[in-house]
């Protein structure tokens, strides 16, 4: 908390005890910011924020007198990242700030990172905020201003002093991390997707680049050397430039791996000398994953043989090829992998290590670029014996439509749709023999179902769950 008069030169003392840019969420000694949404000019709900609570009002245009202070600035979006910081005495200065971007692998590499930095490293991404063995829901990858700074100071003052985050195109876009100086970046890889933000790949490139671009200047970018784009990022890249790859090149070579169906065995080269390591994470992605957070680790001076022993360790990532525990006859898989790419790899890896079926059920979400649902949908039917299309978020758009565009691209039949999700998992378990595959596609651990303008309670974990409790 801090006095108003702390905050701006204004004479007037009243104590702010956080900031809002939501004028529902607005409680008593709050600072509400008019910032100027996507779709909404906070401007305009001021009266509710002051009915709510508000002690005082950040604006950027004439709004007439009011019943608390009015603060004028010239740009009310840039001020919420300078209030927000300076309300929060910055956190950032505080931690080592390790972020994460790419259109494949930012949940499963922030979440390595997590794990095997232990209890002095906090996780905030697409699955919640967790530190110190606490977990939180939280609706965006990336949080808007003005949750994400109180995010890190919550994590700061339970004694973290690494925070290490998924940083999404969106984000950049949005200008939510625009003065957040990061002491490592990671690029994972650069495939089409979220062009109904960003309108071209080149847009999504260029947001995506921010990340190293905001790396410190004895800070390190960790780039993936077999990326297409790695040529760019590296012109792009500031701090220490290292990779990770196939390539002699590379600071930490893949040598070598074998995938198994129950872990992975890689050799690394690092500094003339071999490493072997034996992962728990399945899939050669997850290859590429593991080699960018053992990096990060070996950019923070952990020693290799110390990560060889926490690797070892590893849990399975939340919704990213996480095998559910309490099915045996067959096995049952939940993974988020919703872009031609992801689903391209872990089918791939599927069908190397099946000894029976595999059987998908996906789709593919509303209000979002539909050029890539006929590539999606060919990768599936071609990868997998049998498919469900079902509903995956989808907004205002048809179910039915964006099914018909999912299967578009393929002449094949091995398909039936059936768009109420929670009937689709349950056909496909009803489906199930020995030793099948079932992989459930698209949504992780997502806990809404975004149908309209709604989020409603939903999770595919649940779902599965609730089948074998029947």
């Amino acid at each position: 908390m801090k006095k108003l008069n702390e905050l701006y030169n204004i004479d007037d003392d009243r104590l702010i005890k956080g900031i809002k840019i939501n004028s529902k969420e607005v409680e008593p000694g709050d600072i509400f910011v008019c910032t100027m949404g996507v779709t909404a000019d906070r401007h305009d709900f001021i009266d509710e924020a002051i009915k709510n609570g508000a002690s005082a009002i950040v604006v950027s245009r004439d709004v007439g007198k009011k019943s608390v202070p009015v603060i004028k600035v010239d740009n009310t979006n840039l001020e919420l990242r300078k209030l927000s910081a300076k309300f929060y005495d910055y956190p950032c200065e505080k931690a080592c700030i390790i972020g994460v971007t790419g259109t494949n692998g930012k949940t499963t590499v922030a979440e390595i990172i997590f794990q095997l930095l232990g209890e002095s490293c906090a996780y905030i991404g697409t699955n919640g905020k967790k530190y110190k063995g606490k977990k939180e829901s939280i609706r965006n990858t990336c949080p808007d201003v003005d949750r994400l700074y109180m995010y890190f100071r919550e994590f700061v003052d339970a004694g973290c002093n690494t925070i290490c985050m998924e940083a999404s195109s969106e984000a950049f876009y949005r200008h939510r991390l625009d003065d957040i100086r990061y002491d490592i970046g990671i690029v994972t890889n650069i495939t089409e997707d979220h062009l109904n933000i960003h309108k071209t790949l080149e847009n999504y490139v260029d947001c995506k680049c921010q990340l190293v671009r905001q790396v410190k200047d004895d800070g390190y970018s960790i780039l993936n050397s077999s990326d297409k784009y790695f040529d760019k990022f590296k012109r792009e890249a500031h701090g220490n430039i290292v990779s990770y790859g196939y390539k002699d090149s590379d600071t930490l070579k893949i040598e070598d791996y074998t995938l198994k169906r129950d872990k992975t065995i890689i050799t690394f080269k690092y500094k003339n000398k071999l490493y072997k390591v034996v992962s728990p994470l399945l899939g050669s992605f997850n290859v590429d994953n593991l080699s960018s957070a053992i990096l990060a680790l070996l950019c923070k001076s952990i020693s290799f043989e110390e990560i060889v022993k926490r690797v070892s360790k590893i849990k399975q990532i939340e919704g990213r090829m996480e095998i559910m525990p309490f099915v045996s006859k067959y096995t049952v898989i939940l993974d988020y992998a919703h872009t031609t790419d992801a689903l391209d790899n872990i089918l791939t890896f599927l069908d190397m290590v099946k000894e029976s079926r595999i059987i998908t059920v996906t789709g593919s979400a509303g209000g979002r670029e539909t050029t890539k649902r006929p590539g999606m949908g060919k990768v599936v039917l071609e990868k997998s014996d049998y498919v469900i299309f079902t509903m995956d978020d989808p907004r205002y758009e048809d179910p039915n439509k964006i099914i018909d565009d999912l299967v578009s691209g393929s002449d094949k039949t091995n398909y039936i749709r059936i768009v109420d999700r929670k009937k689709a998992i349950y056909k496909a378990l009803d489906m199930a023999e020995d030793n099948d595959i079932v992989l459930i596609a698209g949504k992780g651990r997502d806990d809404y179902m975004a149908i309209d303008d709604k989020y409603l309670p939903y999770c595919d974990y649940d779902v599965i769950k609730s089948y074998y409790e029947q």
